[in-house]
């Protein structure tokens, strides 16, 4: 399991932060995990399956 930070998962999903942040709090996104502090991240393989679902959204409108 791999941890990664905002930056990180704005890269990935080419969304930007407010709306990373909006998702979230919509339940739309994966829940970051407090790492102590000020400090959160996101558990990476959520990230990826996430990005996983929207393809499978954008396919299944297809047919």
């Amino acid at each position: 399991m791999k941890f990664i930070k905002l930056r990180d998962v704005m890269e990935l999903t080419s969304l930007a932060r407010s709306t990373i942040y909006k998702f979230v709090a919509e339940g739309r996104f994966p829940k970051q995990v407090p790492l102590g502090g000020n400090c959160v991240a996101w558990v990476e393989s959520e990230i990826h399956e996430w990005l996983e679902g929207r393809i499978a959204e954008r396919d299944s409108t297809r047919e």
